[in-house]
């Protein structure tokens, strides 16, 4: 079986973001850091990043993500979006509305032109998500 994930990254934050997605999400998040594996071109002060972080949840989700090195060009937010989507109402509104604590709704979660509910924001993480919801009609949330 093939699994398509996102893989995000950030500078300095990928353990908290990471800890903020199990939150939201539930499951088992496993972390390394760059001092565990003794990375090349890594700093004192860089041992204790996230080299690699994975959530596995239990919806099957799998989320991976990895503090950039200093050494390493970075542009936060503008290179991903994370798509969550399906017919479980109840749980998708409940991502929504634990990722839009903190950040910013740029479309809120309401009917869409093809009929389901759709959404979009930004998370308080500076990570852009899409929310699905298949088959329903959403009252106006922010």
């Amino acid at each position: 079986m093939a699994l398509l994930n996102p893989y995000i990254s950030f500078r300095d934050t990928a353990r908290e973001a990471m800890e903020f997605y199990r939150s939201v999400f539930g499951g088992e998040l496993t972390v390394a850091t760059f001092g565990e594996y003794e990375m090349p071109g890594i700093g004192e002060d860089e041992r204790d990043k996230v080299m690699h972080a994975q959530l596995t949840t239990p919806s099957g989700f799998t989320l991976m993500a990895a503090d950039t090195p200093a050494f390493m060009e970075r542009t936060a937010g503008n290179t991903i979006t994370v798509s969550l989507s399906g017919n479980e109402q109840d749980e998708l509104r409940g991502y929504w509305e634990r990722l839009a604590d903190g950040g910013t709704v740029t479309l809120p979660l309401d009917q869409s032109p093809w009929g389901d509910s759709f959404g979009q924001l930004v998370d308080r993480f500076g990570i852009a998500w899409m929310v699905n919801i298949a088959g329903t009609a959403a009252p106006a949330q922010g």
